[in-house]
């Protein structure tokens, strides 16, 4: 899509969601032709004319000031994410037809070591795009059992969570709300969107999702933008049951657009028995055998040679 198409889009879907009374507007109860805001009322709350808001809703106008896209965000009650958001669009717009070349995505040593830092608490490191680039037993467990272990070491048949989560039967039925966390998806790459603008394989990823899934569609034209943070979720897993988890998201400094999801559970609560429990049943088995024996006490001496 062009990209000052979608800055004038984005502005444009944003005031629609605006009746006069959300920002301190008289309403007169005039019908009017279009849902939400006038051009002419958000150019005013933002104090720029409205031949030039319209310029630039339009896709005309494409050096809009950060002063100006900040009015233009206050008047449109954006919150910070979505602020930033904004930004991004603005800056694609400006960068006009000067692409950007993105190297592949991987993970380096360091990360790896981070990840096995975390032990038998789930994580899973997802880049840009929502690609799964690598995770520990447990968060493959936990995430996507179904599939191979080590497909994530394969760049051509990476698991992307994006796909996942609208087209994949078995990731779509661990999530108790299920349409929370589609619109978590969708509003999390609608942020890779305004980040990474040039990204041809991104822009690949949601004209798929669009045609395969018309709940995707519906909810990607809400232009709804979401953070990386944390948030709750309860699960339903098919080994262990029913999970009450934290997923909380921490970016890879070294790494621009990768981050880690953790899964942690309240303390002494069953959703922790249950991961442990999880846990248990993917570590390998030499390892599950020496749990036993600690648990069974030492083992008798042995006469004899083997």
């Amino acid at each position: 899509m062009n990209k000052s198409v979608r800055l004038g889009e984005f502005l444009q879907i944003r005031r629609s969601l605006l009746q006069p009374a959300d920002v301190g507007l008289p309403d007169f109860g005039e019908r009017r032709r279009v849902p939400g805001l006038r051009r002419d009322e958000l150019a005013q709350l933002a104090g720029v004319s409205l031949s030039y808001y319209t310029r630039l809703e339009q896709g005309v106008s494409l050096n809009a000031s950060p002063e100006v896209l900040d009015a233009l965000a206050r008047a449109l009650g954006l919150d910070e994410v979505e602020q930033a958001h904004l930004h991004d669009l603005a800056h694609a717009t400006r960068r006009g037809s000067k692409r950007r070349r993105l190297a592949p995505e991987h993970t380096d040593d360091a990360t790896r070591q981070l990840l096995g830092a975390f032990g038998d608490a789930p994580a899973v490191v997802l880049g840009r795009r929502s690609d799964v680039l690598a995770w520990n037993r447990t968060g493959h467990a936990l995430f996507a059992g179904h599939l191979d272990p080590q497909i994530p070491d394969q760049p051509d048949r990476r698991p992307n969570m994006a796909r996942l989560v609208f087209l994949d039967a078995h990731t779509r039925d661990l999530f108790v709300d299920w349409p929370r966390k589609a619109r978590a998806v969708v509003g999390k790459l609608r942020l890779a969107a305004g980040q990474y603008p040039d990204d041809s394989t991104l822009a690949v990823l949601i004209g798929e999702l669009a045609m395969k899934s018309a709940e995707f569609a519906t909810m990607w034209s809400e232009n709804r933008v979401r953070n990386w943070d944390m948030a709750a979720y309860r699960m339903r897993h098919p080994l262990v049951g029913r999970l009450d988890l934290n997923l909380q998201s921490l970016t890879i400094p070294q790494e621009s657009g990768q981050r880690i999801v953790v899964a942690t559970a309240e303390a002494g609560s069953g959703s922790q028995a249950a991961l442990h429990l999880l846990a248990r049943a993917c570590a390998p088995l030499a390892r599950r055998a020496g749990h036993s024996s600690e648990a069974a006490g030492p083992a008798p001496a042995r006469t004899g040679t083997s």
